[in-house]
């Protein structure tokens, strides 16, 4: 496809871009995917629209962005292709989870701000969200700008933060469901062990500009502080993070993909009617290059 074809139209002012000529289908030339990955860095979500690809395909093309990570519990992965997390609550049959089925009960977990795989040791890069399927009303998911919410901190609050850093835990976040969810084995335990990152990030793919780097889901807590202190801390920095200025909102089309740096970005999914509404998600995610890097 020409490069002249594409065009990047801005979502919101806070940040986020409809891609308008690629067809996803269709493999990408070294141009097109050089043009599209600028775009990525830029813009930080890139959305497009009317995407009927199967599961390779949608492996094929966030391929072109980086390596891949394999989400860490396999119940919630495709039988078929373990690169694609399943948001769905669904079973692969297309069948309504019950609300005691364990996987259902860890999808209330994305209702809660977070950033994508912050409880590795070298988080997630990015994600590729595709639509399945959408219920008529809610499930929406709300992206916030992590890189403008940190170069605006109030410099009283960018000094309480400057040298912190946070202990992320992936027994934290699935203790937060909303149901039961299936004890972890003691090698998945061993995998997911807790880590600690600094709040305050640089992108080495912008110049070094530096972002706030909060997962309110995945915060078990922050070194040097007390558990209420932490706790409200987190609350204080959230706030500002998620300001309407900073957040763009994506209604849901069967046949999206949204692409977005987790370097800069967190989100979280609006409440939706689980017991009756299908909402079925794809999700590859890539894989980090480098630790967290705190600001030079």
């Amino acid at each position: 496809m020409p490069t002249s074809q594409i065009e990047f139209r801005p979502l919101h002012a806070a940040h986020g871009a409809e891609v308008r000529g690629v067809d996803l289908s269709q493999p990408l030339d070294a141009e097109v995917a050089r043009r599209l990955r600028t775009g990525w860095l830029h813009h930080q979500l890139l959305l497009f629209r009317g995407q009927r690809i199967d599961d390779p395909t949608h492996i094929r093309f966030a391929r072109q962005f980086g390596h891949l990570e394999i989400f860490p519990e396999a119940d919630q992965r495709s039988s078929q292709h373990p690169e694609i997390f399943r948001v769905a609550n669904t079973d692969e049959a297309g069948n309504l989870r019950r609300p005691d089925d364990p996987v259902a009960g860890y999808l209330t977990i994305v209702e809660s701000w977070h950033t994508d795989s912050a409880y590795r040791p070298i988080p997630s890069l990015g994600a590729a969200l595709r639509a399945l399927a959408v219920p008529a009303e809610g499930g929406d998911t709300l992206f916030a700008n992590l890189l403008a919410a940190g170069e605006s901190l109030p410099a009283g609050l960018r000094a309480r933060i400057a040298r912190r850093t946070a202990v992320f835990s992936y027994e934290a976040t699935r203790a937060r469901a909303a149901g039961p969810v299936r004890a972890l084995s003691e090698a998945e335990k061993h995998d997911t062990r807790a880590v600690r990152h600094s709040l305050l990030r640089r992108h080495p793919d912008r110049d070094n500009r530096v972002s706030l780097y909060i997962s309110p889901l995945n915060i078990a807590g922050i070194e040097g502080m007390a558990e209420g202190e932490a706790s409200a801390l987190l609350d204080e920095l959230t706030d500002w993070a998620t300001q309407d200025r900073f957040v763009y909102r994506h209604r849901w089309q069967v046949g999206d993909l949204l692409l977005w740096d987790n370097r800069v970005t967190m989100h979280q999914v609006m409440p939706y009617d689980r017991a009756r509404e299908r909402r079925v998600m794809h999700r590859t995610a890539l894989a980090g290059s480098e630790p967290v890097l705190p600001p030079l």
